[in-house]
């Protein structure tokens, strides 16, 4: 038997249908239904021995820019072997139906981007995004399976994401915080609410009057605080969302 309808409340469509702000902060989940391996499960099989502060820290990479740019390609290559899933579709068509959609992601796949996303926060960063390790600068770089030099400093280049141990970008974190305090509708997607300062958006949007929507397959620890939760993985929830609030009649 297949899954389960979602039943969309009535108070939720209506909701969606006149916000003049939509706010949506997706995680790992999401990009997990197209076969991303979260950064867990990214460090089994050939990485299972390697500890995370040694391939995801300013300090490791210090150590051995060549083991880290090394995992990074992997990582890379993952990423372009696979495709955006139903979820990252709707949550595009979303962004052309709504008024004003502002899409925070913690994921650095660029996989929203490539399904038609316009607006979108990347919290942690982009993983076909390279800096300069010294100066912070974007730096275009050829992937030769070599850690490239910077062409201004000479300087290791490194991947574009947040490691542990830094700070969100100042402009994305501006950003995203602005769109929880302005939005009608906050949804949370395909994320575990438990990594802050994303997981806070959630309570800011809530402290400003929005309508707030958890979409995740599992119980998270904010759950029971949302005025609706629909109980499903992305990629078949949100499809089924957008023909409930924007295509009843089809």
């Amino acid at each position: 038997m297949g899954e389960k309808t979602v039943v969309i409340p009535g108070a939720l469509s209506s909701a969606l249908r006149d916000a003049r702000h939509i706010c949506v902060l997706t995680g790992a989940g999401v990009s997990a239904e197209s076969g991303v391996p979260t950064f867990r499960d990214a460090m089994e099989g050939l990485w299972a021995d390697y500890d995370p502060r040694k391939l995801a820290t300013p300090e490791g990479f210090a150590e051995d820019p060549a083991l880290v740019w090394g995992w990074y390609e992997w990582r890379r290559k993952l990423v372009r072997d696979v495709e955006p899933n139903p979820g990252h579709t709707a949550l595009a068509e979303l962004d052309a139906l709504a008024s004003r959609l502002t899409l925070v992601t913690q994921n650095v796949d660029g996989l929203h981007q490539r399904a038609g996303s316009k607006n979108v926060v990347e919290f942690h960063g982009n993983l076909f995004v390279d800096r300069c390790f010294a100066e912070g600068t974007v730096v275009e770089t050829v992937d030769d399976g070599e850690p490239p030099a910077c062409p201004s400093c000479g300087g290791p280049i490194r991947p574009g994401v947040v490691w542990f141990g830094e700070s969100i970008p100042p402009d994305a974190l501006q950003m995203a915080f602005a769109a929880a305090e302005t939005c009608d509708v906050y949804l949370s997607i395909g994320t575990s609410s438990e990594v802050f300062p994303a997981a806070g958006l959630f309570d800011i949007a809530r402290s400003a009057g929005a309508t707030t929507v958890e979409i995740n397959p599992n119980v998270t620890e904010q759950t029971a605080h949302f005025d609706f939760v629909l109980s499903g993985k992305s990629g078949r929830v949100l499809p089924e969302l957008l023909d409930s609030v924007f295509r009843p009649n089809l």
